[in-house]
């Protein structure tokens, strides 16, 4: 008898214990919350909002930085000249007109080369092998270390694969082909196709069908077969080439004030490279599952897919490597990061060769010939 009293006597302590921890608890919560401070940035797209895969992962990631931060910390995006124009997004983030840009590094390559080598440089990285150097192999810090005397750093927050050639109003048999003709192509891309007579010239994206329309470039280049679809390019330059030699992984990067990034709780630190790291992945994934339905679609509205000629190609590798040595004797930032991204290059190819290709290679021709 004594036990059982005893016993419901510290069941009845135990109970009030747990409630008063819980209402602890419920009182702990509101107090954490109304610490965490109000911030709102605001975001600067390189793109049109009818871009929705592209310009839609700086909205994927400005979502998931309200969710994690329970509403505090919000970033308002908007499109490229909605606040300043596209090419100039990374100046308005390091003179603080905005906190934040979501761009290619690639469209800044005339204040130095270097910046191209963050995001896309011809015959360079496909998108696995690019995250693996931005993450893990040294790019992120080698980037953000050029970076820092523009007045910005950056996070990789976007990818598109391996994108297509182009667009062209004439079909391209060789080399001799591209003499004198003006295309759309940005950054050490158009310094590549220069060397090989093209004329380059650089829109940004909504800019492209009316020059096509108008006759004042006669190619374009943008990513792939579902943005370009939308752009509509296929309606007057009718020859799809592929691949984009110059462009075999993209990331494209959310481009941050360092003041602003260090005025950030360390928690609000931490979503924002979670929502960095999720928007990188998210948007690949978009492209390759977008992508495959547009090819087929192109194909079906009269598009002509063609492979860009073999001596293209050849001569296009031959130029970048040599452009990319004197790029190391004019820029310093260049000569500091290229020695190891190329070395990462090799050593990731070799092994690629082993796997990857050789699963690749096998598999794609055999559903070619199969059709299973």
């Amino acid at each position: 008898m004594t036990d059982n009293i005893e016993r419901r006597g510290f069941l009845k302590r135990s109970a009030t214990l747990g409630l008063g921890a819980a209402a602890a608890g419920t009182l702990a919560a509101p107090a954490i919350a109304q610490s965490a401070p109000n911030i709102r940035w605001r975001l600067t797209s390189g793109f049109p909002n009818n871009l929705d895969t592209i310009y839609g992962g700086a909205v994927f990631a400005a979502e998931r930085v309200k969710a994690m931060t329970g509403g505090k910390f919000e970033i308002q995006v908007f499109q490229a000249g909605e606040i300043v124009p596209g090419g100039q997004a990374l100046d308005a983030v390091a003179g603080n007109t905005v906190e934040i840009a979501h761009t290619c590094g690639y469209y800044f390559t005339g204040k130095d080369p270097a910046f191209a080598i963050g995001s896309a440089i011809p015959f360079g990285l496909n998108s696995r092998l690019q995250n693996a150097w931005l993450y893990h192999a040294g790019g992120n810090e080698a980037y953000d270390d050029f970076l820092k005397d523009h007045g910005v750093m950056a996070r990789p927050g976007g990818a598109t694969g391996s994108q297509m050639g182009g667009w062209f109003r004439k079909e391209i048999n060789s080399l001799q082909d591209l003499k004198g003709i003006k295309m759309r192509i940005a950054g050490v891309a158009g310094d590549v196709m220069s060397r090989l007579g093209v004329v380059p010239q650089q829109l940004p994206g909504g800019d492209i069908y009316p020059a096509l329309e108008r006759g004042t470039i006669d190619a374009a280049e943008w990513v792939g077969p579902y943005d370009d679809e939308r752009l509509g390019f296929y309606q007057i330059a009718p020859y799809y080439y592929y691949p984009s030699f110059w462009e075999g992984g993209l990331t494209i990067h959310f481009f941050i004030n360092p003041g602003e990034w260090e005025k950030l709780p360390e928690e609000y630190k931490a979503a924002l490279d979670t929502a960095f790291h999720a928007a990188n992945i998210n948007m690949q994934a978009l492209y390759d599952v977008k992508n495959t339905t547009a090819i087929r679609s192109l194909v079906g509205k009269g598009a002509q897919l063609r492979p860009l000629p073999r001596d293209v190609m050849d001569e296009a590798y031959k130029q970048a490597f040599a452009l990319y040595e004197e790029y190391s004797q004019k820029s310093p930032a260049w000569a500091k990061i290229y020695p190891d991204w190329k070395k990462f290059r090799e050593e990731g190819f070799e092994w690629f060769r082993v796997a990857e290709f050789s699963y690749d290679s096998y598999v794609f021709g055999a559903q070619a010939a199969n059709q299973q």
